[in-house]
């Protein structure tokens, strides 16, 4: 009787985009994590369990001396870049440049690939149109002053942020750093995070990590990950039921 309660209730969430998921098991997250998280979660929509997994592994880039620049494509509000630069302050690191790509605008416009994993009815599409607006689009709307100004707030080096405008399609490559330590895809649709492994993967670090925010939670992010490493083998650990994370090892 329960567990079928628990199921109704799962299928209605995700009518509207929730997975229902246990609280979090907080007592293996350090105190550090803690107070940087904080500080960064009004700004982000990221699950904790994702946070704290981009926490591990900017922890382990310093560490482990794995060089090259940090990278997050679709960046919203600016809370995953935020967690990146406290981190590394705490870390006493301050020369380590952070790309930040997105169009500032809102969503771009979605293609037939992009759907829930867990419904192919629940089109991007649908929810993409009703938040369309004359010159952007509401659905994860941040615009550039607004993540400046939130960035602003963790006192990271600025001539260290790097805010690269528009859609990752049109910027990249023109505007790439020459090495990556980590890098970040959460942009969600099948194009855009296609386009970013093709030109972003290969400048990864040997070393480096690999973390896609929607793997399991948009059929797009899916397929274009899917068919990138189709023929390169690379092991992808689940951070929760959407969220991925690998090294780069060759």
């Amino acid at each position: 009787m329960l567990h079928s309660v628990k199921r109704n209730i799962q299928k209605l969430a995700n009518i509207f985009g929730y997975q229902i998921a246990k609280v979090s098991n907080v007592r293996d997250k350090d105190e550090r994590f803690k107070r940087i998280y904080e500080r960064c979660k009004k700004f982000t929509m990221t699950p904790e369990d994702r946070m704290y997994a981009l926490y591990k592994a900017v922890e382990y880039i310093i560490k482990a001396n794995i060089p090259g620049d940090f990278v997050e494509c679709g960046v919203w509000r600016g809370g995953s870049a935020m967690l990146i630069t406290y981190t590394l302050l705490d870390l006493n690191v301050v020369d380590r440049k952070i790309y930040l790509y997105d169009t500032f605008q809102g969503m771009p416009r979605p293609t037939e690939n992009d759907y829930r994993v867990s419904d192919k009815n629940i089109r991007a599409f649908d929810k993409w149109k009703k938040n369309q607006k004359e010159n952007y689009n509401s659905l994860c709307y941040a615009s550039l002053s607004v993540v400046k100004k939130n960035m602003a707030l963790t006192k990271y080096p600025s001539n260290n942020i790097v805010f690269v405008k528009g859609k990752v399609e049109e910027t990249i490559p023109n505007t790439m750093p020459s090495k990556i330590a980590i890098l970040r895809l959460d942009t969600d649709w099948y194009e855009s995070t296609k386009h970013e492994l093709i030109h972003l993967f290969p400048l990864l670090a040997k070393n480096g990590v690999l973390i896609v925010d929607d793997y399991g939670h948009w059929a797009g992010s899916k397929k274009a990950v899917d068919e990138y490493f189709s023929n390169k083998p690379i092991l992808f650990n689940r951070i929760d039921y959407s969220g991925r994370i690998a090294i780069k090892i060759e």
